[in-house]
């Protein structure tokens, strides 16, 4: 009888430790793609910042965002819009480095951090993120898509002070230039250090 008990015990404890780690990863990721969703994906990016300023090490952050988006919406459907946005994802994690993050950071937008990226490493892996979305096209019902995505790429120096949100806004400066210059391309910019004092 206590053999039994305890073994309830156990298995309870087991459901619990399940339950919670369930209720982590809903808080934590995006149900769509299975990528970290924008909060999570920002405290990723401040934690590298925060590191790369403690070993004077760098941070590479692309931000990317598929071209022309709505037009699949519009022309093949919502259900249609979510299969490119988990292929995309599916795509943009497999040219990844096994450390580097990506999240999901809002729409068809995509943040990805790459610690101890300098700018031509960082370049590089926004590179092979914009050929590995368009080489192959995407089969949906009653046609198939051309994926394309324009990235906006900057790299903090481990010697700055930089903060989440103005490391996201260089990034997203850069993305605007990437779509004003014609899309399916990669734009780099720099980031300023931060003002002493604020977080």
């Amino acid at each position: 009888v206590r053999i039994r008990a305890a073994q309830r015990i156990l298995d309870l404890q087991d459901e619990i430790i399940a339950a919670r780690e369930s209720l982590r990863e809903q808080a934590t990721h995006d149900t769509l793609t299975g990528l970290l969703n924008r909060p999570a994906i920002i405290d990723t990016l401040q934690r590298a910042l925060d590191y790369a300023q403690r070993e004077g090490s760098s941070v590479g952050v692309i931000m990317a965002d598929l071209d022309h988006f709505k037009q699949v919406n519009d022309s093949y459907g919502h259900k249609a819009g979510d299969t490119v946005l988990r292929e995309a994802a599916r795509r943009m994690r497999s040219v990844l480095r096994t450390y580097d993050s990506l999240g999901r950071y809002g729409g068809e937008e995509f943040l990805m951090v790459l610690p101890g990226c300098d700018d031509e490493g960082a370049f590089a892996l926004a590179e092979r993120v914009r050929c590995c979305l368009s080489d192959a096209p995407l089969e949906l019902g009653g046609g198939s898509v051309k994926l394309t995505v324009s990235l906006g790429v900057t790299v903090v120096d481990g010697s700055e002070r930089q903060t989440a949100d103005s490391t996201i806004y260089a990034a997203d400066e850069a993305l605007y230039g990437a779509k004003a210059r014609g899309r399916d391309r990669v734009e780099v910019a720099r980031t300023e250090p931060a003002a002493a004092g604020t977080d």
